[in-house]
Parts: C-alpha cells; structure tokens; sequence
C-alpha cells in the first residue's frame, strides 16, 4: 500500500486572518525584517526550502545571521546537477548547516521510467509534468508534514505565475501552513548585489551562463537579455515554466498518470 504520511504534532499554524495581517504589515519590510518576524514567529517549526538557487543562497546567509540553527532542506530529485551537491556542501562548511535532504520514493521512480523510459521528460508536457510529480511535488509534500512554515525564494519578477504572490500567505496545497517569500518585491539585480556584497557561495552553473537551475537534463545556460526562465524545458511550447512545486497544474493528461502510478505503487 501507498506509505502514510502522519504530521508531527505541530502547534504553531496561523489563520487567514492572522496571515492577511502579517501580510499587510510585513510587504514593504525588508527579507530580513521577515525573516526575523518567522523565526520569532515559528522557531524551529520553520525552514528554508532551498533548490540552491540565488535566491536560495541569500535567504540562508540572512536567516543563518539571524539564526545559526536555521533549518534547511531540499528535494534532491535524483537528477540534480554537480554544482549543486557542491554547494550544499560549501553551505554546510560555510555556515555550519546540515541541509535536510528529501528524496523522491524510488518505487515511484522505478514504475515511471520503466513505463516511459529515464528522458521521458522531453517527449511530452504531460510526461514532463509527471516527472516533476514524482521527483519534486511528491517529495515536498512528504517534506512539508515537519514544519508549519516555509521560507521560498520566489521573487514576483521570475515569471507570470509569480507576480502576485505574498510575502506570506496560508499554503492550502500543503495542509494549510505559512508560506513566505521574503524576496518577493526584489529584482535579479538586487540578488546579485546581495551575493557580491556578502561573498555568499552560489552555483558555479551561473559563471557559465545559466540563470535559472533545476534538473541537469532540464536546465541550460541561456543567452545575454534572454528570459532566466527560458533556460528551463526549453524544448516546450507553450507550456507552464513550472513544475507544480509552487502552484498546481492541472492539464487533463499528467493527472491520469500519476493516479495509475500511485495505484501501481500499491503492491509494495
């Protein structure tokens, strides 16, 4: 059968209310004021979901300068490029952080690539909408039962999907619990400045042209002036530069394979 996944008994949940009211209070407050705020706020019941992006790495300087027992996780999808591991570990030497690491069930993984094959990702949407389920969805989902808040990079300038989102806001795809996005109203150039004025480590992918960085076979470097998101699943058009991780996608196709998946999970 499918594993249950039971939450710890987590006491610190907000309301509506009491999210809409921090919201307003906090949106013109800098990353670090809302940091500060969620870390009084939640204390260890808080964490920074980091994929190591730019965004990520600022997020952990500021929060482990507030609070050196931080904590930190992320969704190792399994196809996670180099550089990244590399930086998990220079995050760990530089700040003395032990990133909590989340992986995607391997029985999960096994029935969908021995279906559809290991790239099956760059042959359909809706194929690549089922990977990303099954390595980063699914994962986050199972992550997020330990704590009652979570710290995102997400910034409103990234893409279309994003431009309207909070600094905090009630998660109702996750049970209900905080969501922050500290940087939500700064630019790329805010991040970056933010990086050299503070030699924070990041992504050696970025020397190399890239600007956003997910999967290895997923992500490439894009030219000068490009789109950062132009980068990811590339090969698609028209289609969402999302994975489901932030916000939900449904397309009438990867729905129906993910439920005959999770069904063919069950002889465990």
């Amino acid at each position: 059968m499918e594993e249950q996944i039971v939450r710890p008994a987590l006491s610190l949940q907000m309301d509506e209310l009491e999210a809409g009211e921090a919201a307003v209070e906090l949106d013109d407050k800098e990353p670090q004021e809302v940091i500060a705020w969620a870390i009084d706020r939640f204390g260890s019941e808080l964490a920074i979901c980091s994929s190591f992006q730019a965004e990520g790495c600022v997020l952990i300087d500021m929060a482990a300068k507030i609070d050196p027992k931080i904590r930190v996780f992320t969704i190792d999808t399994s196809r996670t490029p180099q550089e990244t591991y590399d930086l998990i570990d220079k995050v760990r030497e530089r700040y003395g952080i032990k990133t909590e690491i989340f992986l995607p069930d391997t029985h999960l993984v096994e029935h969908m690539t021995t279906k559809h094959g290991n790239n099956l990702f760059y042959r359909d949407v809706d194929l690549r909408l089922l990977c990303c389920q099954v390595r980063k969805v699914l994962p986050l989902r199972r992550a997020l039962m330990n704590y009652s808040a979570w710290v995102t990079g997400l910034r409103r300038d990234q893409w279309a999907t994003r431009s309207n989102i909070r600094k905090i806001e009630i998660d109702h795809d996750h049970g209900a619990i905080v969501k922050l996005a500290p940087l939500a109203d700064w630019t790329e150039e805010e991040v970056w400045d933010y990086i050299r004025a503070n030699d924070v480590p990041y992504n050696a992918l970025y020397d190399k042209g890239y600007k956003s960085i997910g999967c290895a076979p997923c992500t490439r470097a894009v030219g000068e002036g490009q789109d950062p998101r132009s980068g990811r699943w590339w090969w698609e058009t028209g289609a969402p530069k999302e994975c489901g991780m932030h916000c939900s996608i449904e397309t009438g196709g990867f729905e129906h394979e993910l439920a005959a998946l999770l069904g063919n999970g069950k002889h465990r």
